[in-house]
């Protein structure tokens, strides 16, 4: 089987369709049911591009990392080739083989630029392999090395990509806070929803919306209000870093996308706002949701626009301890 790459010069470093074309050749090469890119972020185990014809996977699934064969094989507990997998200790004994059949494996790092880990190629297969399959590992190890290679240079491209967007996105500006409008926020939350599930970048959504602007237009004037608009947004640019996303998306609400937050709790990020709202003498019900890789950041967003409602109507009735109400419980670690 001929390994059929994109011949469109625009494409030729563009890590989904290399990864695609590299599944397709190996599956049609080696056989095995299921073959997977996958990336790794903490425990989570997400699975960015599938070729299936058995096991009911799909691109955006999330599995347990420390369940998995890779997380051992990454670890050097077993072998890159497995043939009959049930005969390696470490494989026969993780969970991800008491939940599915599992009796071939083939895994192999994908790295960053930097030697750390970003994924694996992978595959597994119900019933046990010819041993002769051995001698194929040194072509999936080169095909691995080659999907980062080019992994490397299609996230440098990315990264040209999002500032050119962001300068694209300059001029939907909110006059007054000077933050993104509606428009560029949702010109913005496309792109880089495009990014995340491409490379499986986790990211946060944050809606704030402020308790009493409607109060101090009234009882202090307009100007007093639009004040209190741009205290908010200063008060969002200090609890945010400069790659993060801040729109005010309506009258007295605001958004934050936080991208790329790598083990970030939403303890940590909830914290960050509501510390640099209170410093600035700013009342606000905030919602936070991150997003699944099988539902995108418009989910998210609606999820902590659905949160931030919850904890708004919380307020209205001052029932003491439930702040937290219905915001998503999120992945732990340490802050941005």
């Amino acid at each position: 089987m001929t390994l059929l790459l994109p011949t469109d010069d625009t494409h030729l470093l563009d890590f989904q369709a290399a990864a695609k074309a590299v599944l397709a050749y190996l599956q049609g090469r080696l056989g095995f049911d299921l073959w997977m890119i996958t990336r790794t972020e903490g425990n989570d185990w997400i699975v960015l591009q599938a070729q299936d014809q058995s096991y009911g996977v799909q691109s955006g699934d999330v599995f347990r990392w420390t369940d998995s064969f890779c997380s051992r094989m990454v670890k050097g507990e077993g072998p890159r080739m497995a043939p009959c997998s049930t005969q390696v200790r470490a494989y026969a004994s993780a969970p991800i083989a008491q939940q599915v059949p599992i009796a071939a494996y083939v895994g192999v790092p994908l790295l960053y630029h930097d030697g750390t880990l970003f994924g694996t190629l992978c595959a597994i297969d119900p019933s046990p392999q010819n041993p002769k399959i051995l001698d194929e590992l040194p072509l999936v190890e080169l095909l691995a090395n080659l999907l980062s290679s080019i992994l490397h240079a299609d996230m440098k491209v990315a990264e040209q990509t999002s500032l050119a967007e962001r300068l694209q996105a300059e001029t939907l500006t909110d006059d007054l806070t000077g933050l993104y409008n509606r428009r560029g926020w949702d010109y913005l939350l496309a792109a880089e929803e495009r990014q995340c599930a491409k490379y499986g970048h986790p990211a946060y959504v944050a809606v704030i919306d402020l308790d009493n602007l409607k109060r101090i237009n009234d009882s202090q004037g307009h100007a007093a209000g639009d004040e209190l608009l741009r205290r908010t947004a200063a008060a969002l640019r200090q609890s945010s870093r400069q790659q993060d996303v801040i729109a005010r998306v309506g009258g007295d609400e605001f958004t934050v996308l936080f991208v790329k937050c790598a083990l970030t709790p939403r303890e940590c990020l909830r914290d960050r706002i509501n510390q640099a709202l209170k410093a600035n003498g700013i009342e606000a019900s905030i919602g936070l949701a991150e997003r699944h890789p099988s539902r995108g950041l418009g989910q998210a967003w609606l999820a902590a626009d659905q949160a931030m409602y919850r904890e708004k109507q919380c307020h209205r009735q001052s029932f003491k301890g439930c702040l937290n109400q219905g915001n998503e419980v999120l992945t732990t670690g340490g802050c941005l």
